[in-house]
């Protein structure tokens, strides 16, 4: 038998104060957390697995890479919500955040063991790179789930924009910390003198991150905000069960709250084409305008620093004039800098520094905004359940930037005349693509009407 327990707190009409212990607690796990973005994902594991020669040849590499996240990414569009959703009954959001995130840092700390001259041979050393590389996505995005449900426990809806603004840029503020902690320490000095045999530097590089997510996301783990509405669940639950709860509350969506639907299914859209900018920049920046790899680490940490401003920034200003407005404007000066790279791309490195920058100053307000967009439409004690499927959608969707990569890769290559000039940068315009895409989808939602109080 269900029941439903409201905790005595009230929600404060006044402008809930930024830097509580709570929130600063909360926002730490984001700090932490680029420990897995930034490094395992974006520019320095993901990177070793795919280099030429160091395991095998890049193009056997990648595949072995996207077939690896292709099936994290099913595992993760079919539990993700439901996972939400019984947390949700059971009020142990907290519990299960501190499970997932240190999935994930063992994911991380097991890295170490990755090395091409392994006993068990490059290729096997390479697959289980990509096995932990995956397995880490599914418990991150698990952890997420969690996580951004807590958004709805902090303060008022009125506030999400400060606070989600807060956690997302302390994230890029962690990144560029770490990321220079691990350039200045590893990969490009190398202070410490550690030798890149075998990747020792990289591997030990993986240690440091995992060691970094995991102390910076205690705070929160041992402290979770409290939920103001439990559903406890005394009864058993089947995976049946849970699945038939989640397809009631898809069908409550589509009838009660269709503009929360399409929110749902166009923030996926423009998520997708947010991933592929971070997934392929870096790609870009090294075939198209020559950085080699110390410029893209410290490209990497001008990123950081542009996208952790600019996100806490947005933060007051999607309270001030709402987060579809952020996300809109946001989308639409990345659609414009893709398009510069795209065009400009002959005129050198200075390109992209600027036009990547660009990039980067609205990837962070678009997420953060996304974030709080959704926040402020769930009713209280389904934020796990609903950023569940928020997961899911946008898991759903994942191929949509790397296909549209590939394609217009495919499209510039057939467009050169001289074989061996490049086209990595006809890519771009995929990426361009869906986020245009999503923009087109944000467009027609109404915020007044996107809400969820017919499902309480």
């Amino acid at each position: 038998m269900s029941t439903l327990d409201t905790a005595n707190v009230d929600v404060k009409q006044a402008s809930t104060k930024l830097l509580t212990r709570p929130i600063i607690e909360w926002s730490l796990w984001d700090w932490g957390s680029a420990a897995f973005n930034a490094v395992a994902t974006t520019f320095v594991f993901s990177t070793y697995l795919t280099s030429d020669g160091v395991f095998t040849d890049s193009g056997t590499a990648n595949s072995y890479l996207s077939l690896g996240l292709t099936i994290a990414g099913l595992f993760i569009a079919l539990l993700a919500p439901i996972t939400g959703q019984r947390a949700d009954r059971k009020g142990k959001g907290g519990l299960l955040l501190g499970w997932f995130t240190g999935a994930v840092v063992i994911c991380m700390l097991a890295m170490f063991f990755v090395a091409p001259e392994s006993a068990m041979g490059p290729e096997a050393s390479l697959w289980l790179g990509i096995a932990l590389l995956g397995l880490g996505n599914v418990f991150f995005e698990f952890a997420s789930v969690n996580y951004n449900a807590m958004l709805n426990h902090l303060a008022a809806k009125k506030d999400m924009g400060r606070i989600s603004g807060l956690g997302w840029g302390m994230g890029y503020v962690g990144g560029i910390v770490l990321l220079l902690i691990l350039y200045v320490g590893l990969i490009g000095p190398n202070l410490l003198g550690v030798s890149t045999a075998n990747g020792l530097n990289i591997r030990i590089a993986m240690v440091i991150a995992a060691l970094w997510f995991g102390g910076f996301a205690l705070p929160v783990i041992l402290r979770p905000p409290k939920p103001r509405v439990v559903q406890h669940n005394d009864s058993a639950e089947s995976l049946v069960d849970s699945y038939r709860l989640l397809w009631k509350t898809v069908k409550s969506l589509a009838k009660d709250a269709p503009h929360t639907m399409f929110f749902l299914i166009a923030s996926a859209v423009f998520r997708d084409g947010l991933a592929g900018v971070f997934t392929f920049g870096a790609i870009i920046a090294r075939t198209a305008f020559g950085f080699s790899p110390g410029d893209i680490m410290i490209f990497a940490i001008a990123a950081n620093v542009v996208a952790g401003l600019a996100t806490i920034a947005f933060g007051a200003i999607d309270d001030w004039i709402g987060p579809k407005k952020v996300i809109l404007a946001s989308l639409i000066c990345m659609v414009a800098a893709g398009l510069g790279v795209f065009f400009l791309h002959d005129r050198g490195a200075i390109v992209f520094w600027i036009l990547g920058l660009v990039l980067c100053v609205f990837v962070g307000p678009v997420q953060s905004a996304s974030r709080s967009f959704l926040g402020r439409m769930i009713p209280e004690g389904r934020e796990g359940e609903v950023f569940g499927l928020y997961a899911t959608t946008g898991r759903a969707v994942s191929f949509m930037a790397p296909a549209m990569y590939g394609v217009f890769l495919q499209i510039g290559r057939a467009m050169q005349t001289d074989p061996n000039a490049d086209y990595t940068y006809w890519g771009i315009l995929g990426i361009v693509l869906v986020l245009l895409v999503g923009l087109a989808l944000t467009i027609p939602v109404k915020a007044d009407q996107a809400h969820l109080d017919s499902l309480t």
